[in-house]
């Protein structure tokens, strides 16, 4: 792609059919009208998502590094992302933002796939098992600290 083009989620929602169709990927804009025939999971799942943000469907599905050579040849434009305005909630005014807010309309954008390490996300739960294992064992020795203390008191009794 030689020239930059920007559309706009409006721009790219306008072609949403099997004859037009594009997608958005990471912020990226891919003519797919030529590829939808050959897609390998059949045209409805290119259908499905037709004008319209498809990052996570993509990602979800764990394409090929040819399958991303083959969008990287369907990039069409960037996608422009529109400022909107903050709305304060002390104040009945709505005020211009240099932050991205997104309009109604535009969905928030996809974090890009990370390339660093993978998070485990049952990482949170393994902290309680350490935590309720630890509880055990502590429990377990004052247990058999206090059944060798009534060993020793019986055994002076007697």
């Amino acid at each position: 792609m030689s020239d930059t083009q920007e559309l706009t989620f409006s721009d790219v929602s306008a072609h949403n059919s099997k004859k037009d169709l594009y997608v958005v990927i990471h912020d990226k804009v891919y003519n797919a009208t030529s590829f939808i025939d050959e897609h390998p999971g059949g045209e409805e799942v290119l259908l499905d998502v037709a004008g319209q943000d498809a990052t996570e469907a993509f990602e979800d599905v764990g394409h090929s590094d040819e399958a991303r050579e083959i969008l990287a040849g369907l990039e069409t434009a960037t996608l422009k992302r529109l400022v909107g305005f903050l709305y304060s909630p002390n104040s009945s005014l709505l005020r211009p933002s240099r932050e991205l807010r997104v309009p109604p309309g535009d969905p928030a954008p996809h974090a890009a796939p990370s390339t660093g390490e993978v998070t485990n996300p049952k990482s949170d739960g393994a902290g309680l098992g350490v935590v309720f294992y630890a509880l055990v064992l502590v429990g377990a020795g004052l247990a058999f600290g206090a059944y060798q203390y009534l060993q020793s008191r019986s055994g002076e009794s007697k």
